[in-house]
């Protein structure tokens, strides 16, 4: 059974664990005029995680839902929810609707541009494309301006059954990252580019105060810092790579 943590108010994390794997799925449902969902989870995980929504809201009510980039837990399942939900539309960034979600999608999405905004009634969303970051063309994350939510996909993720939220100065959020890249399921899962760093500074600059994240421990404090904190990691591990 899936677990249902509100992890800011109006957001809550619809998360399960495979133990195979060790590492947990998470799905965020934001209930609003417009409820959105972000990140539909692996199609083997949709009768779990429609029975977490079902304790929130009705399912039937989602209006959007959205997701970084085209991979399998990301949005495996859209189609399965898109079924249940009659009114709800996709929506991703441009690259990402040209590439495979307007041939995937069994209902045509709706494609927001770089910084271009989507309000559900208390929250409007501005969608960050992020390119290449965590991976794949198409990626993009998206930033709640009304809750300070940042929908921050796979930027850090270590393995486990792990807390469904962690505060400033309980867990080091990047320490716990850089273990699953050195060793864990998150291992050279990033390609980092001279962009690579441009990306992160540009979102610690939004100052969320959640971060939303799809593996692992979604994260309640200072945003900011912990985006400096991983574009410092991520420039160790090139530094490193550059001189092995």
């Amino acid at each position: 059974m899936a677990t249902v943590t509100e992890i800011a108010p109006d957001v809550f994390r619809l998360t399960a664990f495979n133990e195979a794997a060790n590492f947990q799925f998470s799905s965020f449902l934001v209930k609003d005029d417009e409820p959105l969902l972000y990140h539909t989870n692996l199609r083997g995980f949709f009768p779990n995680i429609i029975d977490a929504a079902s304790r929130v809201l009705d399912p039937a009510t989602i209006r959007w839902i959205g997701f970084s980039h085209f991979e399998s837990d990301e949005c495996g399942s859209l189609n399965d929810w898109l079924a249940q939900a009659p009114h709800a539309e996709p929506v991703c960034s441009f690259v990402g609707a040209r590439t495979s979600v307007g041939d995937f999608s069994d209902r045509p999405p709706r494609v927001l541009g770089a910084d271009e905004t989507l309000e559900t009634g208390s929250h409007k969303y501005r969608l960050i494309e992020t390119k290449h970051l965590p991976h794949c063309w198409d990626a993009s994350m998206m930033f709640d301006e009304a809750g300070r939510t940042l929908f921050c996909s796979d930027l850090f993720g270590p393995g486990g059954d792990v807390a469904p939220l962690i505060h400033d100065g309980l867990i080091d959020l990047t320490t716990e990252y850089n273990k699953a890249q050195q060793q864990g399921p998150m291992s050279r899962s990033v390609p980092i580019t001279a962009e690579t760093r441009p990306i992160l500074e540009g979102l610690a600059d939004l100052a969320p105060t959640t971060l939303a994240c799809m593996h692992g421990s979604s994260f309640s404090g200072d945003g900011g810092m912990a985006l400096r904190d991983l574009a410092d990691l991520f420039d160790e591990i090139s530094k490193q790579g550059i001189q092995s």
